[in-house]
C-alpha cells in the first residue's frame, strides 16, 4: 500500500491508500504509527470494518485495554466498547442545552484523566451513522501549547492543575453551563451508572508527549478544578482562577479543533496523549452507533492525589 496524507480542517490528517482488509506490512505500520505520532488525529474513508479487523489494526499501536464496565464491552469482542444512542440507555445521558434536549453530548476531554494515567489512544469506527447530529470533536492540545505567548508559557511551566471526577455536569467549574439543565435521569453520584469513586488527579500545565517530547497543554475543560498551591509561582487563588478560565477558552479556539461528520466506512484514530476530543451528541431517538477500541496507556503521566 502507498500511504498519502491529505490536510483535515485545522489539525489532523485523512490517510488516503489504506485498506483494512490487507495485510499491513512492518514499513507500512511504522509510517501509520509515524503519522499519528506527527498529526494526533488520523481519518481513514471507505473501510471495510468488522470487529475482527478493528482489533488487528488497533493491536499494530500497542496492547488493547478493556472498559472497565463490562456491560458497555460487545460479548463476542471484549476489546470492543459499543457506543449507542437512540435505544434503552438514552435516559441517563440527555440533557437540555439552551432548550434542545441532546442525547450523549460530551465536553471537551482527555479520556481516564481522572485516573492519572490515560490510554495513549483509540480507534473509532462508524457501525450505524446518525441522521442527525453526531459529530465527534478533536482538539490539538501542542498546537494550543505552540500558540500560547512566552509569558504564559513561562508561568504554567511551573504549575499543577488538579482533576475531580463528578457526574453531575452543573457542578463542573469550567465547562460551559449557559442555558443547562441536567435531564430528570441524570446521574447524581458515580454508583448510578456503576462507576467508582475516583481520587483527585494532578497534572503538571504542561505535559511532555512520551513519545515525541513535544510540549503539550495539559488543560480540559471536564473536571477541572483547580490549580495547586499557586502561591508558589506568585500566584493568588483568585489570578490562579482566571488562569484557568483564560486557558480553557484557549483550547477551545476553532483553529485546534476537527469536527468528524461520520459516514459508512469511517474510522479514526487519535493520539489520547495529545489530543482531546468531544461529542456534539444527538437529538432523542436518532440512533447511532461507534465501535471504539482502545490503545493501553503505559505511562503515568499524572499522579492520584490522596493525602498531599
Amino acid at each position: 500500500m502507498k500511504l498519502t496524507v491529505k490536510p483535515l480542517d485545522n489539525i489532523g490528517v485523512e490517510i488516503q491508500g489504506f485498506d483494512i482488509t490487507r495485510p499491513l506490512q512492518e514499513a507500512e505500520r511504522k509510517q501509520l504509527i509515524a503519522l499519528w505520532h506527527r498529526y494526533g488525529v488520523l481519518v481513514f474513508r471507505n473501510q471495510d470494518i468488522t470487529p475482527e479487523n478493528q482489533i488487528a489494526f488497533s493491536r499494530h499501536f500497542g496492547p488493547l485495554a478493556l472498559h472497565p464496565l463490562k456491560a458497555t464491552r460487545s460479548e463476542a469482542y471484549p476489546e470492543l466498547f459499543e457506543i449507542e444512542s437512540g435505544g434503552d440507555k438514552d435516559k441517563s445521558m440527555t440533557a437540555i442545552y439552551k432548550g434542545e434536549t441532546i442525547v450523549g453530548r460530551l465536553d471537551w476531554h482527555i479520556d481516564l484523566h481522572y485516573t492519572g494515567k490515560p490510554n495513549h489512544g483509540a480507534v473509532l469506527t462508524a457501525v450505524e451513522v446518525a441522521g442527525e447530529g453526531g459529530l465527534t470533536g478533536f482538539g490539538d492540545l501542542a498546537k494550543a501549547y505552540d500558540a500560547l505567548d512566552d509569558k504564559t508559557r513561562e508561568l504554567i511551566a511551573r504549575l499543577e492543575v488538579s482533576y475531580a471526577f463528578s457526574m453531575q455536569r452543573r457542578h463542573m467549574r469550567y465547562v460551559d453551563l449557559d442555558g443547562y439543565e441536567p435531564g430528570p435521569h441524570s446521574p447524581k453520584k458515580p454508583a448510578d451508572v456503576k462507576f467508582p469513586d475516583f481520587p483527585e488527579s494532578v497534572y503538571p500545565m504542561v505535559m511532555t508527549h512520551p513519545v515525541t517530547g513535544m510540549k503539550v497543554l495539559g488543560i480540559v475543560e471536564q473536571f477541572l478544578d483547580r490549580v495547586i498551591t499557586p502561591y508558589k509561582a506568585g500566584l493568588s487563588n483568585d489570578e490562579s482562577i482566571e488562569l484557568l478560565e483564560r486557558l480553557v477558552a484557549h483550547t477551545r479556539d476553532p483553529q485546534f479543533h476537527y469536527f468528524h461528520q461520520w459516514q459508512p466506512g469511517d474510522m479514526v484514530l487519535w493520539d489520547n496523549w495529545r489530543a482531546m476530543h468531544c461529542a456534539t451528541g444527538t437529538p432523542p431517538g436518532v440512533r447511532r452507533r461507534i465501535n471504539r477500541t482502545t490503545i493501553e496507556g503505559d505511562v503515568q503521566l499524572g499522579r492520584v492525589l490522596l493525602e498531599e
